[in-house]
């Protein structure tokens, strides 16, 4: 039956073909957060793979084509809701980014699916060499075009932090690779122009155990992992719950802020000692603005501080106005202790690419463009320690969270606004990839959401607290204490993709010798 069945897919035609691909590739995306319907995955890519063996290069590019356009339209929807913040100005854009946006992303799965037919394996070779191919293609994604790895196939093992622990040692896109193999393998079963492959089924019974011994490697892991955290830190998050349509309103602004400063002074059942507002919290320009630094000092925790997302600019008298989405310390004597500018902007949210060329409005609040700070760094932070600040989606990027050289920080401090999202797949996509970094770094991370979701995360990747999304309040929770040492991943970063996709490419050596 598996044999009939691969044979149909091989020999679909023309649309048909390219409508399979598509509904494949969406399909995936049910293994996503927040369905995670893990068991899509090996109906996807299983038939991926035989899509691909069923054509030539160009047929095999086409359908990776197809099948990554199905998987971004669908696991990228909630772009729609960022542009209908402003729909006078920007609903115009609707089309385009549901689809343009996809399908430039979508090359990289075609990519990957020509390289995997161009090196012409079948059976466990084919399906080891597309898993490798897949990784790598998500690894140029993160790069290209100021990149945006974005819904990574890791991303579906969120729901178990058992199955992330391999990041600590490959991380995100090693654990990608490791995903497609395993999901992809019952496509070995049925190889081109053979019965039913001995090789196939040795390698889903090999996949199969794989599995279980990367749950048990990763529960150990976790079992032996003491919960520690920080003597003499209580953080309290503030998620205050603004509408993005509300946010940048002139006439609630005031109100606004001083949400933020109600709930930053609610009772706690345990003392806190600093206290964080997620991006852009403040609506005011604070190093111009001494009466609200007061009042924010008013509420901040003796010889604490409240670290809140702010916009930062240059003097008044400054002969070029520069503006920055910065994060910014404010003590209990209302002074700015520290900043950092956020270094990784988002094209067309942020800024215009190629200003020079294309005349409009970036989507952001604000008629110029933001400045871009000089990239990730460890900040000293009084009373606390070292910090790597991430805004918004800077935390999306595997290997790129912390400073390339200097002190290692002892946590990760995410402020972002995911009231661009609305109530959609996004914030539980975008929690799920800053989750990961905990894993890789052996950081804790501490993330700050407008609307949500805010979380504590210690450094295997466990959430231990969590404010869900669309929820107005508070999270007063510890700071857990980072691993003694970084894992591998966190001292060699991308370079272990490297060995990798080296594995895969010589095991798909070794099975196609064995089928």
């Amino acid at each position: 039956m598996v044999t009939r069945l691969a044979d149909r897919v091989r020999g679909l035609k023309g649309w048909r073909r390219w409508v399979c691909a598509f509904l494949l590739g969406a399909l995936a995306t049910a293994a996503l957060p927040p369905v995670h319907f893990i068991l899509v995955l090996p109906v996807a890519f299983t038939g991926l793979v035989w899509l691909v063996e069923g054509g030539g290069r160009r047929q095999a590019f086409a359908a990776g084509w197809w099948f990554g356009f199905g998987y971004f339209v669908v696991g990228l929807v909630w772009i729609v809701n960022a542009l209908m913040t402003d729909p006078e100005r920007f609903a115009w854009m609707i089309p385009f980014a549901v689809t343009g946006l996809p399908a430039l992303l979508a090359f990289f799965p075609a990519a990957a699916a020509w390289l995997a037919r161009r090196v012409g394996r079948t059976g466990v070779g084919g399906v080891l060499v597309l898993a490798g191919a897949w990784g790598l293609g998500e690894w140029a994604r993160g790069f290209v075009l100021t990149g945006f790895p974005w819904n990574l196939v890791a991303h579906a093992w969120d729901f178990s932090a058992a199955m992330l622990q391999p990041a600590a040692l490959v991380g995100a896109y090693g654990l990608s690779v490791l995903t497609v193999a395993v999901a992809a393998m019952p496509a070995a079963l049925a190889p081109v122009s053979s019965g039913p492959s001995r090789a196939g089924r040795a390698g889903l019974v090999v996949a199969v155990a794989g599995l279980g011994l990367w749950w048990g490697g990763g529960a150990a892991r976790l079992a032996a992992a003491p919960e520690t955290t920080v003597p003499d830190i209580r953080l309290r998050l503030v998620q205050a719950n603004v509408a993005q349509t509300h946010k940048w309103r002139a006439e609630l602004r005031e109100a606004q802020f001083a949400r933020h400063l109600r709930w930053s002074r609610a009772p706690a059942a345990e003392p806190v000692t600093h206290i964080i507002w997620p991006e852009t919290a403040v609506p005011y320009v604070l190093a111009n603005d001494p009466l609200r630094r007061q009042r924010m000092a008013a509420v901040t925790p003796p010889g604490g501080l409240i670290l809140t997302g702010a916009v930062r600019a240059t003097p008044p008298e400054a002969a070029e106005f520069r503006v920055w989405n910065a994060l910014q310390a404010i003590d209990d004597a209302g002074r700015i202790r520290a900043s950092y500018d956020k270094a990784h902007l988002v094209p067309f949210g942020e800024y215009v690419p190629l200003r020079g060329i294309l005349d409009m409005a970036k989507i952001t609040h604000g008629r110029g463009d933001f400045s871009a700070g000089p990239g990730p760094r460890t900040v000293d932070l009084p009373g606390l320690p070292a910090a790597s600040p991430l805004i918004c989606y800077e935390v999306i990027f595997p290997g790129r969270v912390t400073a390339a050289s200097g002190p290692r920080p002892a946590w990760l401090l995410n402020l972002t606004n995911d009231a661009w999202y609305g109530m959609s797949a996004g914030p539980y996509q975008h929690f799920a990839a800053a989750r990961l970094r905990s894993v890789e770094e052996g950081l804790p991370l501490v993330r700050a959401a407008n609307t949500g979701i805010s979380g504590v995360v210690d450094g295997y990747g466990r959430v231990t607290a969590r404010l869900g999304l669309g929820e107005e309040g508070v999270l007063d929770a510890a700071l857990p204490a980072a691993l003694p040492a970084p894992p591998p991943f966190g001292r060699y970063r991308n370079l272990l993709l490297i060995p990798v996709l080296a594995l895969a490419f010589l095991g798909a050596v070794f099975g196609e010798r064995r089928s």
